[in-house]
């Protein structure tokens, strides 16, 4: 049997893969966060016909006969820079300019929330969130939006400190914690040393904004202040993000939710604008960062080197053909 015929199967598996991922990128154009995928192919094997043989006194050197065996896949990438800025003019819609990842997660209950435990953490560059009926920030699928905030007493007209607001809740950068590699659950106030100038017992907590707020805002530092019902300036907590040494080693999990894998490193948490950081944009949401322009062209592409692939096959069928016609 021809080897081109087979070349020609393996290329035809690696253009559907690449049309597979494009479709993806474009149903994914308009979806918040969203990170576009690219796929990289190599070389399978080679056969060789004759080696490499180097001069000698009377003739030169000759390079190796090699017949290629087709093509494989090398990578799926998932490409993670930054999409454009959207202004929606809400308080609660969050963009990360630069490298980071929101924090969110589950919670037992509302008394476990308020306790600091956390569990099932993923990580997200969609930043739609909203209040629940209790006032804590949560996304479209009611996770918590991990951040550090000091204890309360479940009283939501005594949430938050008045606090100096000027002063980072990091003033020991040498303080930035990762997760702790015992704790199964995730998050627990004792993997934190977020320690607040003022003494404010500070831990790893959702943020609350209490019912009688009359308003609240959200600083590029990740700070989310409040006015009270006195019009006092109060302090509701910190939002805190994640940093991989490996972003695209992180997995997909769906619903816009990233996962860390054995890859892509253990996250390094810390609060917006400090040691690498990013800055949150309040009022902005993070589109996708799909250039439809480009997935055309690369979808031309795929489709050309598909048609030029079974042209191959269909080519090398005939030759069998013609092969097979000798015998009458």
């Amino acid at each position: 049997m021809l080897r081109s015929m087979y070349s020609g199967i393996s290329g035809l598996k690696n253009m559907q893969t690449k049309l597979d991922v494009i479709g993806n990128n474009i149903a994914n154009v308009n979806t918040y966060g969203f990170k576009k995928g690219r796929v990289v192919f190599k070389d399978l094997i080679s056969q060789t016909q004759t080696g490499a043989s180097g001069p000698t006194g009377t003739v030169g050197g000759r390079n190796a006969q090699q017949v290629g065996l087709g093509s494989q896949l090398a990578a799926i990438d998932t490409i993670h820079s930054g999409g454009a800025l959207q202004s929606t003019g809400r308080v609660l819609d969050l963009a990360l300019d630069g490298d980071g990842f929101f924090i969110v997660a589950d919670a037992p209950g509302t008394t476990d929330a308020a306790g600091g435990t956390f569990e099932s953490p993923a990580y997200t560059r969609a930043g739609n969130f909203y209040m629940d009926k209790d006032g804590y920030l949560v996304n479209g699928d009611g996770k918590y939006l991990v951040g550090v905030a000091e204890n309360w007493d479940g009283d939501p007209t005594t949430v938050g400190s008045s606090y100096d607001l000027n002063t980072n809740v990091t003033n020991d950068p040498a303080h930035s914690t990762n997760l702790d590699a015992d704790d199964t659950d995730g998050f627990l106030p004792d993997d934190t040393a977020f320690i607040n100038a003022g003494g404010v017992d500070l831990a790893y907590r959702p943020i609350r904004i209490p019912t009688n707020a009359e308003s609240m805002s959200v600083g590029q530092d990740g700070k989310v202040t409040f006015v009270d019902s006195e019009g006092v300036l109060r302090f509701a907590g910190q939002i805190v993000l994640a940093k991989f040494p490996n972003a695209g080693g992180m997995e997909k999990a769906g619903s816009n939710y990233y996962k860390d894998t054995a890859n892509s490193g253990d996250p390094f948490i810390q609060v917006a604008t400090t040691n690498g950081m990013s800055a949150v944009q309040s009022g902005f949401m993070e589109m996708s960062n799909v250039d439809l322009s480009e997935e055309f062209t690369e979808m031309i592409v795929a489709q050309r080197g598909f048609q030029a692939t079974s042209r191959i096959i269909t080519t090398s069928d005939e030759i069998l053909q013609e092969l097979v016609n000798l015998k009458r």
